[in-house]
């Protein structure tokens, strides 16, 4: 993927978007944030949000949008698609053009990955 300048907020982020990319970030983010009380920021270059800690990202690519966890490898029984990589028990959900998660399914992940971040904290401090 080409390097680009990063969005100056999270509004710019999606904005920056067009396609069934955009449309998808869209759905993900507005479930995200009636999910729970989160603070979202653009950092390494795409949304992610926080609660005691990072949750959950969305990250939008040229062919698909990824949406992980850092304690996502404890959320298989609510999403089985999700997969474990990388540090922090972290899973990623890869969608691609055509597929879909349902938003009540969003919302679930996401209370639940705030709960584990407020019952074991910060993950990356876990990791240290």
């Amino acid at each position: 993927m080409k390097k680009s300048t990063p969005a100056a907020n999270p509004d710019a982020y999606v904005a920056a978007l067009d396609g069934w990319r955009r449309e998808l970030v869209e759905q993900l983010r507005r479930a995200v944030l009636a999910a729970a009380k989160l603070e979202e920021a653009i950092k390494w270059r795409h949304l992610v949000y926080f609660s005691n800690g990072p949750v959950l990202l969305i990250r939008a690519e040229e062919s698909r949008v990824l949406f992980g966890f850092w304690r996502g490898q404890r959320l298989l029984k609510i999403e089985p698609r999700l997969k474990p990589g990388g540090k922090y028990e972290m899973a990623t959900l890869e969608l691609r053009e055509e597929m879909a998660i349902d938003e009540a399914t969003v919302r679930k992940l996401t209370r639940e990955a705030v709960a584990l971040n407020k019952k074991f904290g910060d993950p990356q401090d876990a990791a240290k």
